[in-house]
């Protein structure tokens, strides 16, 4: 699918009867582009018919945590042992809570299967994924456990420089309570895991994810060791340069150390692997594939909390839309871009339409 048609479905999507010609002047192209494009969305199955009667949409299961962000930032340089003048925030956070908002942001049917607690943070952050579009009913909630949080320090240049996070409430998101949502798992077009969850949860969706791809972010360096067992069952896995050191046991220093890391993942069985190399851009291989770097757009950095996980929302959304992986990955480093450029840990404008204007204009 090319981004313009993607942008067509996304209007089609929220207003199955708009006129060719509103359709022509929301997108500033002609309408008889319009109608071209119409077309090559009949005859690749996503429009049905007369009338945009829309092919049933795939849609992704997300698992893994939600908690409230906390984010301390200083324009100061960091001086740890004492008091550093700053801003803090709280919002919305956890990878795959952040990922699921994303996902629906860009048009994507999404359902999250989380834990949290019967609380201020927890009844918040249900609110708050809703209105974004993301399916919760799915979602966990926990009378007698407090919702997670996660504490991010950040020095002038918008780096993370050390955070903490508190999600011993998804201990209790176990193989039991995930069994109420198999049918939901078995009929899903993706399913993306984060490493939050505990060793036994990660190898019971596994075992029930037979024969649907299964996108993985690992987190965090610790945690990231919790999918060793599994890595042969990933369709695709992002890690940064200190997961993807701590699973291969290889140097990641410098751009030159990525393709042998990318090959010991696809030795292990890793069919996609997407290396975050931070500034550097990103390194980008399958199996028997295309392997390369993609260079992020330049971008004023407000906040580096949240651009991970909008660029795994953007792979996610590039598979459901059967997108090759060369578009999916130009696709999703626009993601993570727009999320650079924003405060809060999701960009509350990301639509697959502001991607690609983004994207337009950095070309």
């Amino acid at each position: 699918m090319t981004s313009r048609e993607r942008e067509i479905l996304a209007l089609l999507r929220e207003d199955p009867l708009i006129p060719q010609q509103v359709l022509a002047d929301r997108l500033g192209i002609s309408r008889s582009a319009i109608a071209g494009h119409i077309m090559n969305l009949v005859q690749k199955g996503f429009i049905r018919g007369k009338g945009y009667i829309l092919a049933r949409q795939r849609y992704a299961v997300v698992a893994g945590g939600a908690n409230m962000d906390i984010c301390g930032t200083t324009a100061n340089p960091l001086r740890f042992g004492d008091s550093n003048p700053g801003n803090v925030r709280c919002s919305p956070g956890g990878v795959a809570r952040n990922i699921s908002e994303n996902l629906a942001r860009l048009g994507q049917e999404c359902h999250l299967l989380t834990a949290v607690g019967d609380d201020l943070y927890g009844r918040s952050l249900l609110e708050t994924t809703q209105r974004a579009g993301v399916d919760t009913r799915a979602v966990t909630v926990l009378p007698d456990a407090a919702t997670s949080t996660y504490l991010s320090l950040h020095g002038p240049d918008g780096d993370m420089a050390i955070a903490f996070n508190d999600m011993s409430i998804l201990e209790r998101l176990t193989p039991e309570r995930l069994a109420a949502h198999r049918e939901l798992i078995r009929h899903a077009g993706l399913v993306i895991l984060d490493t939050n969850l505990e060793a036994e949860s990660l190898a019971w969706l596994f075992a029930h994810s037979e024969n649907i791809p299964v996108f993985v972010d690992t987190v965090s360096a610790f945690k990231a060791e919790r999918i060793r067992p599994w890595l042969s069952s990933i369709h695709t896995l992002k890690p940064n340069r200190i997961e993807a050191e701590a699973l291969s046991g290889l140097p990641l220093a410098s751009p030159s150390d990525a393709p042998a890391v990318a090959r010991w993942f696809h030795e292990a069985g890793v069919t996609r692997i997407v290396l975050s190399l931070a500034a550097e851009g990103i390194f980008f291989s399958e199996a028997d594939g295309e392997s390369g770097w993609l260079a992020p757009p330049p971008v004023t950095v407000v906040n580096a909390t949240g651009a991970g996980d909008a660029l795994m929302a953007g792979l996610a959304a590039g598979w459901l839309s059967n997108e090759s992986f060369a578009d999916s990955l130009r696709f999703a480093i626009g993601c993570a871009a727009l999320t650079l450029t924003c405060p809060s840990t999701n960009n509350p404008s990301l639509s697959a339409r502001a991607v690609t204007t983004f994207l337009e204009k950095k070309d």
